[in-house]
């Protein structure tokens, strides 16, 4: 467990796709969180680009952009959101921290003490969960390959490694939100 010097000001959720990050993320939000979403960043520069917003234009300019600007463009990139929202909010949480490189960046940065929950849920169910869902499903395939790509390219195990704690999804939606609210309430944590 780590023992924060200053209280928690970042909450960053990390896992790989289908874990349950982004359920989460939307969960703290409605409980008046501030959600900051880092595939917002890409999002925004695949629509800039006049490109339809699918997968693969994002990985295509995620791994652009860390091919041009570092490992860290993303955190990089959304540090001056970051540094504004957190003049106005006491926490914010961030969705899908991707590299660890990101984490050093974030991780060093002055008055925003971070902490990092990973959720990690069985492969199998990953897919099925990417599969099934409304918004960009992933075939089983697919969803492998996204796994390998981000764990090669994107240095994704490392933050999931050094998290300060993990919650696994493996259960219903409403498990999984009762235990990120237990830790929060657990570490003093509120918005």
């Amino acid at each position: 467990m780590t023992q924060a010097i200053h209280p928690i000001r970042t909450l960053a959720l990390v896992g790989m796709p289908g874990a349950g990050k982004t359920l989460c993320a939307r969960h703290l939000e409605q409980r008046g969180f501030f959600q900051f979403r880092f595939g917002g960043i890409v999002e925004d520069e695949v629509v800039r680009r006049g490109l339809p917003v699918t997968p693969e234009n994002e990985r295509i300019v995620r791994e652009e952009f860390r091919a041009q600007e570092g490992m860290d463009a993303i955190a990089r990139r959304a540090l001056p959101s970051l540094r504004q929202a957190l003049t106005q909010q006491r926490v914010i949480v961030i969705d899908g921290l991707y590299s660890f490189s990101e984490y050093r960046t974030l991780h060093q940065e002055p008055g925003a003490a971070m902490l990092v929950v990973a959720i990690v849920a069985p492969r199998a169910l990953r897919y099925a969960r990417l599969a099934g869902r409304p918004v960009r499903p992933l075939t089983h395939e697919e969803a492998e390959r996204r796994d390998w790509q981000e764990i090669e390219r994107l240095e994704k195990g490392g933050p999931i490694a050094i998290a300060d704690y993990t919650l696994v999804n493996d259960d219903a939606e409403a498990d999984l939100l009762a235990a990120l609210d237990g830790l929060l309430a657990r570490l003093g944590i509120a918005p």
